[in-house]
């Protein structure tokens, strides 16, 4: 005879448990190696993903690349020319430039 579950359902499996916090990082915490364009940027150490983009923006700002008319966008100098491949990206364009330089 089949068990029934509380919500009155014969047979219903019990939800598959959650792996205990930490026990594997997301794609967000986990280490990749930059190319060495972007090492030039945030280092040649593996880093996660969410570190590279504030190294990202450390440098942005630093060096004054965002455009003063449109926050959005960022200015390439010689540094960030070779990730991005032109002249100026948006902010929202720029995770896209960067996945293309993490393995």
């Amino acid at each position: 005879m089949p068990t029934k579950t509380t919500d009155g359902k014969a047979g219903a499996k019990k939800a598959a448990e959650k792996p205990a916090a930490g026990s594997k990082p997301n794609a967000l915490q986990k280490p990749l190696q930059p190319s060495k364009e972007l090492a030039a940027i945030v280092g040649s150490n593996p880093l996660p993903r969410g570190e590279v983009v504030s190294k990202m923006w450390d440098y942005i700002k630093k060096n004054n690349l965002q455009n003063p008319e449109n926050k959005r966008e960022i200015i390439a100098d010689d540094k960030l020319q070779p990730i991005f491949g032109k002249p100026k990206v948006t902010m929202f364009e720029m995770n896209k430039h960067l996945a293309q330089h993490l393995k």
